[in-house]
């Protein structure tokens, strides 16, 4: 039996993806039926903004970082892999498809340790184990990722770290040599300082739009994932607005818009 992971696309979802309009799902069961190996990753920042909201706990970003104390991290995890996640799984299944929700913690498949004290509990990837994707694709079955990691480094409970989406995506990606990343967002893409579209990146022109401050925000995660999954395979990566109409097939099938970075 040949590896399903070389040949797998890597998909994150963003939360502005994931509406009422929305063909992403749609896309997926189709790519499925056509024997594609997928990996899907997704975010869920504005509905864990909006529970903390309704506890009245306040949310503090550094550098677009969620700042995550044990109140913050217990609501991150339940709203991650206990809504978002069987979300967007019921949705799979509901439409034929096959899609089994994981968190990082399940197979020790995200490792990670705490990035810096005063984020609290966010963490870095140490490794990515991939044996339960390997196991999943290979029964036939999306894995739908969750971005939360075992704390490889925790002395005591809580065991678990919140890690963002995309650096999540990047790392699986890199680690199982994916075909493709293709990010799903809310915006066209990768713009240049007059906010022209970039259809076509080099990472060293990826990089100089970061270190120019043209790529800021959420933006910069996005990129250097990127930059982390291209980094080893030939692999390419793509940005893309998910609000459009079958971007994700589209992007497949080589019609996509947004910006591909790739060596």
């Amino acid at each position: 039996m040949g590896s399903k992971l070389d040949k797998a696309v890597v998909i994150k979802i963003g939360g502005a993806t994931l509406g009422s309009h929305d063909t992403t799902i749609a896309d997926i069961v189709a790519l499925q039926e056509r024997g594609r190996s997928l990996v899907i990753v997704h975010g869920g920042g504005k509905v864990i903004t909006s529970r903390l909201e309704k506890r009245g706990i306040e949310t503090r970003f550094i550098n677009g970082e969620r700042v995550t104390d044990e109140q913050t991290l217990e609501v991150v995890v339940s709203v991650l892999v206990g809504v978002v996640n069987k979300e967007i799984v019921a949705d799979i299944n509901a439409r034929g498809g096959m899609a089994v929700g994981i968190c990082g913690v399940d197979g020790a498949l995200i490792q990670g340790k705490i990035k810096n004290k005063e984020l609290g509990y966010v963490g870095d990837v140490v490794k990515i184990n991939p044996a339960p994707l390997e196991a999943l694709l290979q029964a036939g079955y999306i894995p739908v990722v969750a971005p939360i990691a075992i704390d490889v480094k925790a002395e005591k409970a809580p065991r678990v770290l919140n890690i963002n989406a995309d650096i999540v995506a990047g790392e699986i990606a890199a680690a199982i040599g994916a075909e493709k990343l293709v990010f799903l967002t809310d915006v066209a893409g990768v713009s240049d300082h007059s906010g022209n579209l970039l259809s076509h990146l080099s990472p060293g022109e990826a990089e100089a739009l970061m270190a120019s401050g043209t790529a800021s925000g959420g933006m910069i995660p996005k990129i250097k994932a990127c930059l982390r999954a291209i980094s080893g395979a030939s692999a390419s990566c793509i940005i893309v607005d998910g609000r459009q109409s079958h971007a994700l097939l589209d992007d497949i099938n080589g019609k996509g818009g947004g910006t591909t970075i790739k060596k």
